[in-house]
């Protein structure tokens, strides 16, 4: 099942992402996960967010440059091995995993994971029986 994430491009400059939180707070929407990466002159903000349609429209209109992408959050337990196992489950089918974020919430751990190949990363995930979260699932976390 697949989720949106915004792509946020900030300027490397003091204050910027607290900009964006600001306007997303003040458009009643939470970040239910986030990941920030930098190059030399600007930052990337990943984020899984419960109304993606709104926040992107919000930003844009603040002038930040957002993207929608499309990503899956598997659900897995919150113990040693969990992560390992949704790995070894897609190596073996010869998966790429562009890029991932992962963190936990109370006794469940959730990864959002990026490739190239999501219609077979879905499958994949689906035929394991793992879970994956809808966006509204994502909106009610």
């Amino acid at each position: 099942m697949i989720i949106k994430q915004l792509s946020v491009f900030l300027e490397d400059r003091s204050g910027r992402l607290t900009e964006l939180t600001k306007i997303l707070t003040e458009n009643d929407v939470n970040i239910t996960a986030l990941s920030v990466a930098e190059t030399a002159d600007y930052g990337i903000v990943r984020m899984v967010v419960g109304r993606p349609d709104v926040a992107k429209q919000a930003l844009e209109k603040a002038g930040f440059s957002v993207g929608l992408t499309d990503v899956v959050c598997v659900s897995m337990p919150d113990k040693p091995g969990g992560l390992y196992t949704i790995l070894s489950i897609l190596a073996e089918d010869d998966i790429n995993v562009d890029y991932m974020y992962a963190f936990s919430n109370k006794d469940v751990a959730l990864a959002v994971i990026r490739s190239t190949e999501m219609e077979k990363l879905i499958a994949v995930l689906e035929k394991n029986e793992l879970s994956l979260l809808s966006q509204s699932d994502i909106y009610q976390l």
